[in-house]
């Protein structure tokens, strides 16, 4: 039986998109929010809201006694918890489950499962997935790291078991520097996730970043939504996705995808998930983790194939069996999608909070806006800095880079600095138009990006 309310535990702009999801299918939506979200636009558009504490996350949206308790309230059947905060914690799922709460994701024993980079790892390669060269386990002291880093070789990235988002990593370039780096990786990881435990693979030189878009069942049935570029970063946070790679060919992402199915029903997944790989440039690919939820960037993928993921999330989760199939998937057309940040690239990319006060959205065919903005806005500094999604579709490749820089050109903001420019900037390099970029492309040319901001004609 589809459910008849869903609570969001979460806020932003994939809280809107999830209450819109609901509404077109008939389904009740629950807000939560803390008490500096008040007055955001997801309090708003819901059915019914309920404030479950003070503005800190960890006293809201990350306080999973809170949300279970307005789930009972409220009486909604399950929980959605988009992206961040509590959508891939295993004990959370758990207790979902402990309460007769529905989770909309996978299982709380694949979450563990995948949400260990480690054991991720090993569960990959007896999957038959390309691995990344490095240590078989954890490794639980610097001299076992040294041992290891010598069979492995240099340079190698030391990672935290229970990372991501970039966290608890840091780069080895050579034996004298992996003290340092295995030093600061740990403090880091027990800061951000309570758990020290390391491992360590092969730094690849330059690689691309894509990944690969998975549907699962709980009957059994697994596809792939083709492949999105994420190579864009900057300290390894995306900033520009794109669907389809354009560095991808037939070929590659038919074997990627494979290869992410293959993973999913290994370990039973079941709903909406990403198997994220590392590609050299004689295009192997390497797995490097698996998303156990929805991914900011998923637009993207329902631009070029029509298939509502967060609809689709929902229908899975309520028992349904999976509407499509492999052959049914076809990719039309070529999409980006820019993540519009509250924050001052000319100052070091701080985070800037305040109050909108002016808004004039983009439109036109093929954009697409996903943001929880509106004149009076208020953007809270307790939280993450994104604010909006730019996403836009076009025929192909070329027509969607001219799109998109149509579109923020007409992205008009006040009241708070954004990186709408910094963008601008990046979609108008050689480099990038030519689709020759990689993971570190912005980290080397991050100054030239920075000067055209105060190139001649704007301002220093």
């Amino acid at each position: 039986m589809m459910f008849k309310t869903i609570l969001i535990a979460n806020r932003g702009e994939i809280a809107v998109t999830i209450i819109r999801a609901c509404r077109e299918m008939g389904i009740r939506s629950v807000a939560v929010c803390s008490e500096a979200d008040r007055t955001a636009l997801h309090t708003q558009l819901a059915d019914e809201c309920i404030c479950i504490g003070p503005a800190a996350a960890r006293d809201s949206y990350l306080n999973p006694q809170a949300i279970l308790t307005a789930c009972l309230i409220s009486g909604a059947e399950a929980i959605h918890p988009g992206f961040g905060f509590l959508s891939e914690n295993a004990a959370f799922a758990r207790m979902c489950a402990r309460c007769g709460v529905g989770f909309i994701g996978p299982t709380a024993e694949v979450i563990s499962l995948m949400g260990d980079k480690s054991t991720a790892r090993k569960t990959a390669q007896e999957a038959g997935v390309p691995v990344i060269p490095g240590s078989d386990d954890v490794v639980n002291t610097l001299a076992d790291a040294m041992k290891a880093a010598s069979s492995i070789g240099y340079p190698l990235m030391v990672k935290a078991s229970s990372g991501g988002g970039g966290r608890g990593m840091r780069l080895a370039p050579d034996h004298d520097a992996l003290p340092q780096a295995w030093q600061t990786a740990r403090a880091e990881s027990l800061a951000c996730f309570g758990d020290d435990r390391l491992y360590l693979e092969r730094f690849l030189e330059q690689p691309r970043h894509i990944e690969i878009q998975i549907l699962a069942d709980r009957h059994g049935h697994v596809i792939h939504l083709g492949d999105r570029d994420c190579s864009l970063q900057r300290r390894n946070q995306k900033i520009i996705e794109e669907a389809v790679s354009p560095f991808s060919d037939d070929a590659l992402r038919g074997s990627m995808g494979e290869a992410a199915v293959r993973l999913a029903a290994r370990v039973g997944y079941e709903g909406a998930g990403t198997v994220e790989f590392l590609v050299d440039a004689d295009k192997r690919f390497y797995f490097m983790e698996m998303n156990t939820r929805i991914q900011v960037e998923h637009p993207v993928t329902e631009a070029v194939t029509g298939v509502n993921l967060i609809q689709e999330q929902i229908r899975m989760a309520a028992g349904e069996t999976l509407s499509w199939r492999q052959q049914d998937i076809r990719f039309q057309g070529h999409a980006l999608e820019c993540r519009i940040n509250a924050e001052d690239p000319s100052a070091g990319f701080r985070p800037c909070p305040g109050k909108i006060t002016g808004l004039h959205l983009p439109g036109g065919p093929g954009v697409r806006i996903d943001s929880a903005l509106y004149h009076g806005a208020v953007i809270p500094p307790d939280y993450d800095s994104l604010i909006a999604k730019l996403i836009v579709h076009a025929p192909n490749r070329e027509q969607a880079i001219a799109r998109m820089c149509r579109a923020l050109m007409e992205f008009l903001i006040s009241g708070v600095e954004t990186n709408i420019d910094y963008h601008l900037a990046i979609l108008r390099q050689a480099a990038f138009i030519s689709g020759q970029y990689d993971i570190s492309y912005i980290k080397r040319h991050n100054e030239a990006l920075l000067a055209e901001l105060s190139g001649p004609g704007k301002e220093a």
